[in-house]
């Protein structure tokens, strides 16, 4: 009995913290890409997502970098964001890994690197070498792990 009582308490913790290192690749490739798979939790209404996704550029340099910040009022948890061509809707570049960031290469993409409440992030893209023209940076931000905003499209810094 006791080590049954210890067997559900553990898989109990294990559901409770999933994915505290961030989205897996196949989120990538999933049917509903861009989502998490989070069991019967769907995403909120765009219009009520209380955080600003905002990219430096929509254009870009052979090997230039664009960062896309993630901030709001409210805490939130994790977030996954792919950059994409908007014309032919493949993965283009890749996203600069750093302490608190995963990198996902195989789709352009990257994820939150732990589970902590975030008031801001910065991620930094880095265009391909020997290309030319326009991104968009499309994904999810998650307050909690039934709480998520998805389908999300960064709007560009008027600066």
């Amino acid at each position: 009995m006791v080590f049954k009582t210890g067997l559900v308490c553990t898989l109990l913790i294990i559901l409770c913290n999933a994915f505290p290192d961030g989205a897996p690749p196949d989120t990538c490739v999933k049917d509903r890409f861009n989502q998490p798979n989070h069991g019967q939790s769907r995403s909120q209404p765009l219009e009520t997502i209380p955080y600003q996704i905002v990219a430096s550029s929509a254009y870009y340099e052979p090997g230039q970098t664009i960062s896309l910040t993630i901030s709001g009022n409210d805490l939130f948890r994790g977030f996954f964001f792919q950059a994409r061509d908007p014309t032919t809707q493949e993965w283009i570049g890749e996203f600069v890994e750093s302490p608190n960031t995963k990198a996902i290469p195989e789709c352009a993409s990257v994820t939150h690197a732990d589970n902590r409440d975030k008031t801001q992030a910065v991620v930094v893209w880095k265009a391909p070498d020997h290309k030319q023209g326009q991104v968009f940076f499309t994904g999810t931000v998650l307050k909690d792990y039934k709480t998520f905003w998805s389908n999300i499209v960064a709007q560009i810094s008027q600066q």
